[in-house]
């Protein structure tokens, strides 16, 4: 599962995170990764690992859960994501630049079979696939997370005219949605 949403003040919002972990884990999420947005550090992403996506699902509803987000400086509404992981590469690896790409698709294999055969052109600007995924119980709705090794050349990438060519090919359905961060915190 992946939240995402922007806080008044990261140092603030930390502590208040940190401080329902029980009620996380009661849920069945774990904690993986806390990001912070390049563009805006006060955009963070928490991706966690879950046990059940319908506990998961309705902790996301509660609205104790909203009063404590709110509470720590959850400013609009979070985005939560329910994903079911395809790959998720787990090797060590330097960077701790991200970038988090989330489109629709019409065909799951039509597209996959596009992307690994684009590798190359990912690899060439600098990006390492780390995990590939799609939402639970919808292959249309695809997410992918990558490394970056250069956010400048991975931004020109991602807006150019071959991959836009690339995404068309596999199917792609409407505008990506990207966002470039950097881990904060691993558990």
């Amino acid at each position: 599962m992946t939240v995402t949403h922007k806080v008044a003040n990261y140092a603030k919002w930390k502590p208040g995170y940190d401080a329902h972990d029980s009620a996380r884990l009661a849920n069945g999420l774990h904690n993986y990764v806390i990001a912070r947005g390049i563009d805006d550090s006060n955009m963070v992403m928490v991706a966690m690992k879950m046990d059940d996506v319908t506990k998961a699902r309705a902790m996301t509803s509660d609205k104790d859960m909203k009063a404590r987000m709110a509470k720590a400086g959850v400013i609009g509404v979070p985005s939560f994501d329910f994903l079911e992981a395809v790959m998720n590469d787990t090797t060590a690896i330097q960077q701790t630049a991200r970038l988090m790409v989330k489109h629709k698709v019409k065909d799951w294999d039509a597209w996959k079979k596009v992307f690994d055969a684009d590798k190359q052109a990912r690899m060439d600007a600098g990006l390492t696939d780390r995990v590939l995924a799609h939402t639970v119980g919808d292959t249309h709705s695809v997410t992918i997370v990558f490394a970056v090794a250069d956010v400048a050349k991975a931004k020109a990438f991602g807006s150019s005219k071959a991959l836009m060519d690339k995404m068309k090919e596999g199917g792609v359905e409407g505008k990506p949605t990207m966002f470039f961060y950097k881990i904060a915190e691993k558990y």
